[in-house]
């Protein structure tokens, strides 16, 4: 019998529900969709008790770090044990590094793209299996996927990943009923700044939003059937700059921006 021949609880899968638009995707989602089982993954188990404290269905708790394959493994494992009925999955986990190219460590710039793009895509394709018609995807990206980033370069490649990922796999998961969004946020005030921020080299935030304000948001254009939802007028105008003018030209005025 295939994995969706025996699908169980309806369950919601957020990863990066520890904070952030992780966690505020995990509480408006529990309350809205009301389902039978709520999985939180994240690297900290306890910062996931206080998430799971607020959420009136039944959660289990994931600690996982999806930066590696053994991560990966420890929510596969709970998928192929429990064989969900996922009717929604939020990719929330991720991270950037703010600097110049040769000043980040590559290690670290390696972790970034195996957890921002191949953690994603290979949680897409295992959760997958574990939806039917009416599942909805939100792949969380960033405003920087819209243009090559000088400083936040590795960072804003990986989003331009999930950005072109998320809108091809919607058009191919229509035939399926399942819908995939890419949400492309500017500027939110997250726990993101505290892991990505090392020193000035980004100088100028020109707006900030809130998690409720960018969720908020992406559940709108999810009902819509939108395969991109960006929070905020300006920053709308903002992409469609990027999209008009040439990026050599975007690029200068970022650099620009940020005194470089």
């Amino acid at each position: 019998m295939s994995p969706r021949e025996k699908y169980m609880k309806r369950t919601l899968i957020v990863t990066g529900a520890s904070s952030g638009m992780g966690r505020e995707f995990a509480l408006t989602l529990a309350k809205k969709l009301s389902p039978e089982e709520v999985w939180l993954v994240a690297r900290s188990e306890e910062k996931l008790k206080e998430v799971a404290d607020n959420i009136a269905a039944p959660c289990l708790i994931i600690p996982a770090d999806l930066s590696t394959l053994d991560g990966l493994e420890k929510l596969f494992i709970e998928l192929e044990k429990r064989m969900p009925d996922c009717i929604c999955l939020v990719n929330g986990a991720g991270f950037g590094k703010f600097g110049g190219f040769e000043d980040i460590e590559l290690k670290s710039q390696q972790e970034m793209i195996f957890l921002n793009c191949t953690a994603l895509m290979s949680i897409c394709h295992r959760v997958g299996e574990y939806m039917k018609k009416g599942g909805v995807i939100y792949n969380i990206g960033s405003l920087s996927s819209f243009q090559p980033v000088p400083y936040i370069n590795t960072y804003g490649a990986t989003k331009a990943f999930v950005l072109s990922f998320s809108r091809a796999l919607n058009r191919e998961w229509k035939k399926r009923g399942i819908k995939v969004m890419a949400v492309s946020p500017g500027w939110v005030k997250t726990d993101f700044f505290q892991r990505a921020v090392k020193d000035d080299t980004i100088k100028y935030y020109n707006k900030f939003f809130t998690a409720e304000q960018v969720v908020k948001r992406a559940l709108s254009d999810m009902e819509r059937s939108k395969d991109v939802s960006v929070c905020g007028f300006s920053i709308r105008c903002q992409v469609l700059a990027c999209k008009l003018l040439p990026h050599k030209l975007v690029m200068a005025i970022w650099c620009k921006q940020q005194k470089k």
